[in-house]
């Protein structure tokens, strides 16, 4: 792997290298699996165009421009794998992709991306998905602090695994897909992934690898899609565990496999139940589980969309028993009571005090990577917690330096009709106020404690100041673990 390694650097083969190669046009169509704008930029005949073409436009390469890409590699490659030929004609049989984030640049190997160009194309029981939305997702949500231990839980073909290695001194990587444990070994190999060691590699479903073990992190993206789990079962996506059973053990198994402090970082699908809302359900997945927990329900799909998107997803739209599956899947819907889908994030940290327990629905665009925003929540609530009301009224504040005030009315009119605090930030949460907590918001400079801007207030606006502390000391917690607020500037 180190001589293919070599090569693919040697090419340029990187992600900014294709990007650059294939152009915005071309780039964008291959997001969407449409690869002749990409074959028409990249005929030339170079390593670059030819690693291109075989990997990621899946397309057939003279053996002589293999062999120059890959010189005296052709033939392990086939060997291993990893490519076939036929004749004077090569081509790939598992993709080999560049993946980069803003430190770091690195190959993933997985099974090759199906339905390119609107080919009808089933994939294996045992498919290897490569670099995803959801992936991507859960890398940029991950808390990237120094930890001794992390698990990736469920690791696919390794690429949280190859995030991890770059912060944490042991890492272990889980699956119940062989296929899946060969690719992600390939890839710490090919990456030359260490973290005091290549990650240690497991077989096995949820827990059962690491038992009465603990970490200081722990990221999965389950195959979390929710069905009757009957018929066919792609790895990849699919539990054989009906509706969310799989999130709801990953949830509540995480804290007993949690150091004090420790995060568990879960990206999934949930079911949101007819006439109850969608909180309810998931706070019974945390309470009493010593964890504080942020959930973000990011997105809602209703059965018909859902159903629509995974049958595509397994390339069964089009099939002859299309509208049968359909119709079955919708029917269980229906039968469980299951009015939506919510899809999101569930981030829990191990504590010693009274958890925190937080749920909110945020569908709108937010910063990323929001890892950093996720520790910071963490800090947030850990301050707000340390201090009782006396302490929290001697403390000064500083209101975060990208929050802005928007205010909404008739042109011209002495009062807003409404005001609004907005990040620009992290959540790039925004949340109504009133004058009071506008003024206070804007008074948080660090010069005065909250109490003193409180008085001054109170004073300033001819309010009662026991009643304006009563009220407005909960808020100032709000605004705090809320991060309008901050002890550092």
């Amino acid at each position: 792997m180190s001589r293919l390694r070599a090569a693919l650097a040697k090419a340029g083969y990187t992600y900014d290298g294709v990007a650059g190669l294939l152009g915005p046009t071309a780039h964008a169509a291959l997001s969407r699996n449409e690869t002749t704008p990409g074959l028409r930029r990249t005929g030339d005949g170079s390593p670059l165009s030819a690693l291109t073409r075989l990997w990621l436009l899946q397309a057939a390469v003279p053996a002589a421009e293999a062999d120059r890409a890959l010189p005296g590699l052709v033939e392990p490659l086939v060997a291993a794998g990893i490519l076939e030929r036929s004749g004077e004609q090569v081509r790939a049989l598992v993709d080999v992709r560049p993946y980069a984030d803003d430190e770091h640049d690195w190959w993933v190997l997985s099974d090759l991306t199906p339905g390119l160009d609107g080919r009808g194309q089933r994939v294996g029981g045992d498919h290897v998905l490569g670099i995803s939305s959801a992936s991507t997702s859960l890398a940029q949500l991950t808390v990237r602090e120094s930890v001794d231990r992390a698990l990736d839980l469920g690791t696919g073909c390794g690429v949280q695994a190859l995030h991890l290695a770059a912060h944490a001194r042991e890492v272990v990587a889980t699956d119940v897909n062989e296929r899946a444990l060969w690719i992600t070994r390939m890839n710490a190999e090919l990456n030359d992934a260490r973290a005091g060691g290549r990650p240690d590699v497991r077989e096995g479903s949820l827990y059962e690898p690491v038992t009465g073990e603990q970490f200081d992190l722990i990221v999965t993206n389950p195959p979390f899609v929710i069905s009757p789990a009957t018929g066919e079962q792609l790895v990849y996506r699919d539990s054989g565990l009906p509706g969310d059973e799989v999130v709801r053990r990953v949830v509540t198994g995480a804290p007993e496999h949690l150091r004090p402090g420790g995060w568990a970082q879960v990206l999934a699908n949930w079911v949101i139940e007819r006439d109850r809302p969608w909180d309810e359900r998931l706070r019974e997945w945390v309470e009493g589980g010593g964890c504080d927990a942020w959930v973000v329900q990011r997105e809602v799909a209703d059965p018909a969309e859902y159903v629509e998107l995974w049958l595509k997803d397994a390339g069964l739209h089009g099939a002859p028993d299309y509208a049968e599956r359909y119709d079955a899947w919708v029917t269980w819907f229906e039968e469980q009571g299951i009015e939506a889908v919510g899809f999101g994030w569930l981030n829990l940290r191990r504590t010693d005090r009274e958890p925190v327990l937080r749920f909110e629905e945020w569908p709108y665009e937010v910063e990323q990577p929001l890892g950093r925003e996720v520790a910071a929540w963490g800090r947030r609530v850990d301050l707000e917690r340390s201090l009782d009301d006396a302490a929290l009224l001697a403390t000064r504040l500083f209101v975060r330096s990208d929050v802005r005030q928007e205010t909404f009315g008739a042109p011209g009119v002495e009062d807003p009709e409404r005001i609004v605090l907005r990040q620009q930030r992290g959540l790039r949460r925004a949340r109504p106020a009133d004058t009071m907590e506008a003024a206070l918001v804007g008074a948080c400079d660090g010069d005065l404690t909250v109490g003193a801007i409180l008085e001054a207030l109170s004073t300033l606006l001819e309010w009662d100041a026991g009643e304006v502390q009563a009220a407005y000391l909960p808020v100032v917690r709000e605004l705090l673990v809320e991060g309008f607020l901050d002890e550092r500037a």
